[in-house]
């Protein structure tokens, strides 16, 4: 498991949640794998509490399985869950670029723009996990523009089916076209055309339906 630094002030479940979250969409904690909340709270240098806290609001996003006196299981994937989360962000996320069109600065472009480069340096250069954390770097300033930073926090606390399926795709689709999409919806926002923004958006976050079959060709085991 890959244990992430804690952060100035973080309360021990805030800390063991970010980072089991963190894991399970990396994989590091694989669908179908046993925790033990022994091991990770010696892992964490947590007690036991807080890390039984975070796997009990991971079980109630049913991301989590808790067996009584047993050890806990990350879930296989369900595509019901996967599309119930893409449901969400489709429609937070299309309303947010809508408003970028009209709020978006030079500035604004510029830096979306900037994010663009970097991603297409890391996907040619094949660093999944650093193309998955730019990708939601990207997510995050177009919320941001659109002043809603506190909106896109709370969706990201509810969106780890979604967001486990998207980081599959990274190492499962050979022709990965992301960063591509990432392009053309800046490019909108910069033109000024919510219409053009909003379908560009819809079909971005409707992509892993397209790469499903490779999706499910690499990783047999993580689903249902």
């Amino acid at each position: 498991m890959n244990v992430l630094e804690r952060l100035p002030r973080e309360t021990g479940r805030d800390y063991a949640l970010r980072t089991i979250k963190d894991n399970i969409i990396k994989l590091e904690l694989a669908p179908g794998s046993q925790i033990s909340e022994n091991e990770l709270a010696a892992e964490l240098g947590l007690s036991r509490t807080p890390v039984r806290e975070a796997l009990i609001d991971l079980s109630k996003a049913k991301i989590i399985e808790i067996y009584p006196q047993k050890r806990s299981v990350v879930s296989l994937i369900d595509y019901d869950m996967v599309e119930e989360s893409r449901f969400m962000r489709n429609v937070l996320e299309c309303a947010v670029v809508e408003l970028d069109c009209e709020l978006a600065s030079p500035d604004d472009i510029g830096r979306l723009r900037e994010s663009v480069r970097l991603q297409k340096f890391y996907l040619d250069s094949f660093y999944p996990n650093k193309l998955m954390a730019l990708d939601n770097e990207f997510h995050g300033l177009i919320f941001g523009i659109a002043r809603k930073a506190q909106v896109f926090t709370l969706m990201q606390n509810i969106s780890i089916h979604f967001d486990r399926v998207r980081s599959m795709a990274l190492s499962a689709v050979k022709d990965l076209k992301i960063v591509q999409d990432h392009e053309d919806i800046v490019n909108a926002i910069e033109r000024g055309d919510p219409a053009e923004a909003r379908r560009l958006m819809e079909f971005h976050l409707s992509r892993y339906k397209v790469d499903a079959a490779a999706i499910r060709a690499k990783y047999p085991q993580y689903f249902k």
